[in-house]
């Protein structure tokens, strides 16, 4: 378990902290593996009754680590990624998350995994795949529309604007806010209650809400399969180059 990601467990509940505040929590291969064994973990282990996800204080997760990102090869799909993504898929076990700050792409799409959402004032979620040349991941295809209509999810995928606290709750990605100073005691406290409920019928009640996990794994396949391609793309290039080199892109002349 790297240092980045930081596992305990008490009473039935896993806590797994993004630990990474000098990059705001941008995940790397090692981050997302991490997270992975530990959800699958989490599968096997009856004892473990709620798992909580949380970042450290002013930000949740700004998504991938750009150089990381970089440094693979474009049409080869990051197994870590992957691992990750089909564990939050396949996991049965309830989860609540604590967003303080900003929650961009994974940081945001991990969400919609997650049976329920505590989110402060200042929590800022935000899905720039479009914006970089990609498409969304982690089954938010398939999610967003379910949770807010296509309309809406259109909204928030194909602009990429950040959506604020209060926002999001209109939208359905958040359950309710609580003060900054109080998060981490209310989400552990919302753990701390899924975990003295049955656990038999708390996961078998989650199964039945989430539906066909089929119908999701496939959606997770085909964004990986969509995403690889586009890294390739003179869109994603002139995106994540403008990006590194702080300035607008400038997709005019791109065909």
């Amino acid at each position: 378990m790297t240092e980045q990601i930081v596992r305990s467990c008490d009473d039935g509940v896993m806590v797994l902290r993004l630990n990474r505040p000098d990059k705001r929590n941008a995940m790397t291969g090692a981050m997302y593996q991490a997270l992975a064994d530990a959800l699958t973990d989490a599968e096997a282990d009856l004892g473990i009754r709620a798992i909580v996800l949380l970042g450290t204080p002013g930000t949740f997760c700004a998504g991938n680590d750009i150089n990381d990102f970089l440094s693979r090869s474009p049409d080869t799909p990051s197994q870590p990624v992957q691992a990750f993504l089909y564990a939050l898929a396949r996991s049965s076990v309830p989860m609540v998350a604590g967003v303080d700050g900003d929650a961009v792409g994974i940081g945001t799409t991990m969400l919609l995994h997650c049976d329920m959402v505590l989110a402060t004032p200042r929590a800022r979620l935000r899905l720039p795949f479009v914006n970089l040349g990609i498409v969304p991941e982690a089954g938010s295809t398939l999610l967003l529309p379910r949770i807010m209509g296509h309309a809406r999810a259109a909204e928030l995928v194909m602009l990429g604007e950040p959506v604020g606290a209060s926002r999001a709750v209109e939208l359905g990605l958040v359950n309710r806010l609580v003060e900054p100073d109080a998060l981490e005691a209310e989400t552990l406290a919302v753990a701390s209650r899924l975990a003295a409920q049955p656990p038999g019928a708390l996961r078998d009640t989650k199964r039945l809400l989430k539906g066909d996990r089929g119908a999701l794994e496939a959606t997770i396949a085909e964004e990986i399969r969509i995403v690889a391609k586009r890294l390739g793309s003179a869109e994603a290039r002139e995106a994540f180059t403008a990006f590194l080199e702080k300035r607008p892109p400038d997709f005019s002349k791109l065909r």
